[in-house]
């Protein structure tokens, strides 16, 4: 077994053992991993994404039981490009979760190619955009107040390459969506449409039943449409 096996293994065991008994402490909430963390069949659809997609650098927000990062993490590990590089934005991670999702990582042994950044969206992203970090894809299941995705999606757009991915998270809700929607209506973003099959899970906007996850490409070449070209979302 090589190396690369032997680290892809150790992630989709950790990947495997989170989904099946869950992560060693959880917040004083009710069944919150349940509702909290992605559903190990989603998580599954995410990591052959970006593998289908061949990423080597991936921007997530929000970390919180890790399953998600834990499924980039398996992608980027499969995939083996020279530089891999995960950088994780979410500044509850050790005051809100006890560093719980950060500690899986790192017993998958993905704290060597995944960055924690503990600072708020609206700073963290800012600060990756002057860095010159440029990602093939970006994973975002952090703040759902409209305003708040509005901001962290803003920044991706320029920070994720032409024709990269952008992965929603719980485009279902309406604030979500709504700010989701802009970007598609007025900035070229297109949906994958196979990208999560059969997942429909619940009433989203306006009554009817949506997706949980939604995957955007974005258009290559990028630009900047005109203030006179605006159409309502």
């Amino acid at each position: 077994m090589t190396n690369t096996d032997e680290r892809t293994t150790l992630v989709r065991e950790v990947r495997h053992r989170l989904a099946q008994e869950g992560p060693r402490w959880t917040r004083d909430h009710e069944g919150d991993f349940e509702t909290v963390t992605l559903p190990e069949r989603h998580c599954d659809q995410l990591r052959d994404l970006m593998v289908c997609e061949g990423v080597e650098k991936v921007v997530e927000v929000g970390l919180a039981y890790a399953s998600s990062a834990l499924a980039i993490g398996e992608a980027l590990a499969t995939i083996n490009r020279p530089l891999p590089r995960h950088v994780i934005i979410d500044p509850f991670q050790e005051r809100e979760y006890s560093n719980a999702g950060w500690d899986l990582l790192c017993s998958a042994g993905l704290d060597s190619i995944a960055t924690l950044m503990l600072a708020p969206s609206s700073i963290a992203l800012p600060q990756l955009l002057t860095e010159g970090f440029i990602a093939d894809a970006a994973f975002v299941d952090g703040s759902h107040r409209f305003h708040e995705v509005f901001v962290d999606l803003y920044f991706l757009r320029k920070i994720v390459r032409p024709g990269g991915l952008i992965v929603i998270d719980d485009d279902w809700w309406p604030s979500v969506h709504t700010a989701v929607h802009y970007y598609e209506r007025n900035l070229g973003w297109t949906v994958i449409p196979d990208a999560f099959p059969g997942e429909t899970i619940g009433v989203g906007p306006q009554g009817k039943l949506a997706a949980r996850c939604k995957a955007f490409r974005l258009p290559d070449p990028s630009f900047e449409p005109s203030f006179e070209d605006f159409h309502a979302f």
